[in-house]
C-alpha cells in the first residue's frame, strides 16, 4: 500500500498542512522531501531506513552526497531537495538577523552561528558588523583553516569593519574537534582583535566559539 492510499491525517505532507510542521516525525519530514518511494517501500519507509543507517536525523543531514546516494532508492533529486531545505534554514535565520532587532540577546546569534559554522569540517572564523544600534550590517566567513587552526590577521578584520562603516563586531569560530572550549590561543587572539578595533573605535562584543551542540560566549564568561 502507498502513501496515497493511507488516511489522510497518516500522510506526511497531508499532517503537515492541516496540523502544522512541528507535529511530524523526523521520518515525516524527511518523507515530505523525499517526496516518493520505489516498489515495495513508501517515501516514509526510506526516510526511516536513511535514519537508521547514518544514526539519527543530525549525521543524516550532515552526510556526503556520495554517502546519501548510496542509500536505496535515494539519488541527487532528494539530496539536491535536503539541501536546499537546509541551505533555506540558514537563510532564515540570516534574515531574521538582518529584520532591523539590536543583537542585545545573544539566542538568535548563537542559532545562526551553530548553523553557519557548525558544518564544517575545518575551522572558520567569521565576523558579523553591526550599526551603532548593534543591527547586523553584514555577516562574513574570513579566514579557513585546518582541524588545528585558522590564521587570523585583526588588520583584515579591521578592514572590513571600516569597508561595512561598522561601529561594532562579533567575531566567531568554529571547533571542528566539537569540544567549544576555547583555547588559550582563542583567548589571545581575542585581545589582539578588541585592541586592533579599539583603534578604530569600534567596539568587539563578543567571540563565540562554536562546537559540536554547545557555543561558548567570550562575553558571558567575562573576557571580553
Amino acid at each position: 500500500m502507498g502513501i496515497k492510499d493511507w488516511p489522510a491525517v497518516e500522510r506526511p505532507r497531508e499532517k503537515l498542512l492541516s496540523l502544522g510542521a512541528e507535529t511530524l516525525s523526523d521520518a515525516e519530514l524527511l518523507a515530505v522531501l523525499v517526496r516518493s518511494g520505489m516498489p515495495g517501500h513508501t517515501a516514509l519507509d526510506l526516510s526511516r531506513a536513511l535514519l537508521t543507517r547514518f544514526g539519527g536525523l543530525r549525521a543524516t543531514l550532515d552526510t556526503s552526497r556520495e554517502a546519501f546516494c548510496r542509500a536505496r532508492g535515494l539519488g541527487d533529486t532528494s539530496y539536491a531537495a535536503l539541501q536546499a531545505s537546509l541551505e533555506l534554514g540558514r537563510r532564515y535565520l540570516e534574515a531574521r538577523l538582518r529584520r532591523g532587532t539590536p543583537l542585545d540577546s545573544p539566542t538568535d546569534t548563537r542559532r545562526f552561528l551553530t548553523a553557519r559554522l557548525r558544518r564544517h569540517e575545518h575551522e572558520v572564523f567569521a565576523c558579523l558588523f553591526l550599526d551603532n544600534r548593534h543591527r547586523l550590517i553584514r555577516f562574513e566567513e574570513l579566514f579557513r583553516g585546518t582541524v588545528n587552526g585558522a590564521s587570523v590577521h585583526p588588520r583584515e578584520i579591521a578592514k572590513r569593519a571600516l569597508y561595512h562603516n561598522a561601529a561594532a563586531v562579533i567575531i566567531a569560530h568554529n571547533h571542528p574537534s566539537g569540544v567549544a572550549e576555547p583555547s588559550q590561543a582563542d583567548r589571545a587572539i581575542t585581545d589582539r582583535i578588541r585592541d586592533t578595533m579599539a583603534l578604530i573605535d569600534v567596539r568587539l562584543m563578543d567571540h563565540f566559539v562554536v562546537g559540536d551542540g554547545e557555543i561558548v560566549s567570550f562575553a558571558e564568561r567575562g573576557w571580553i
